[in-house]
């Protein structure tokens, strides 16, 4: 049966290599079988622009998307909030479209919003003002004129400022809000709605406006992870 994957939140590092080999098997023996693969955000731990595309881990990682793309699987990447600077020459190596964040698709029939989920936050209000900022065109601008390695050093640093700053946040700041879970649904005509970051997978059922709306939150590829796998029928979560 034709059908259509979903992964995120892969963090994927020279760091994790086991991560990194469990990726590599999954794209040549689960999706080369799917019509399509979307990776909703956080392919990679961090990207500090694609002038680090000629390191091996990243290399390695374009070439099994291209190829997987060669064997009539279309990919699709969405940025995270670690991987937002991916740009043109990362999609070509990778022969992947990178879409925007939200993407409203087709999917079997059913209309289907993909997010990769940071923005349903709405009780983060420190980390959507960052988002905000380090999003503005200018911003990437300036930063990708700095060197390479000036670049990962800084990203570096706010990578440990913000695990420093996870136990001071609350449950309810760092998962989807309900109230914009609920926007969102109803700005896009009452979908169903996929997305990751929260690293919290689960099926949820929401009625909105006397619609009932399906919710699928990705896994994490921390300690193995899942794929959502969706066709006709509809959608279900895959252990790896």
């Amino acid at each position: 049966m034709k059908h259509t994957l979903f992964i995120a939140d892969l963090h994927l590092c020279p760091e994790r290599p086991q991560t990194t080999r469990i990726f590599q098997d999954f794209v040549c023996r689960t999706a080369s079988l799917a019509e399509a693969l979307y990776i909703l955000g956080d392919l990679f731990e961090y990207w500090a622009g694609d002038d680090d595309l000629a390191a091996p881990h990243h290399a390695g990682v374009a070439s099994a998307l291209a190829k997987l793309n060669q064997g009539g699987t279309a990919v699709f990447i969405m940025h995270g909030n670690r991987d937002f600077l991916m740009a043109g020459d990362f999609a070509q190596a990778a022969q992947a479209r990178i879409i925007p964040d939200p993407t409203l698709i087709d999917l079997y029939g059913t209309p289907t919003l993909l997010t990769h989920g940071d923005t349903l936050c709405s009780g983060d209000t420190a980390y959507l003002a960052f988002r905000a900022k380090v999003r503005d065109a200018s911003w990437q601008t300036d930063f990708l004129a700095r060197p390479l390695a000036e670049r990962k050093t800084e990203i570096e640093a706010l990578r440990q400022r913000s695990e420093a700053d996870k136990p001071l946040k609350s449950k309810a700041e760092m998962d989807a809000h309900p109230d914009a879970v609920a926007a969102a649904l109803r700005k896009y005509g009452y979908p169903r709605l996929i997305h990751g970051h929260t690293h919290r997978p689960a099926r949820h059922l929401h009625q909105i406006d006397g619609h009932d709306c399906e919710r699928w939150v990705l896994d994490s590829w921390h300690e193995g992870g899942s794929y959502l796998r969706c066709d006709a029928s509809g959608c279900r979560a895959v252990r790896i």
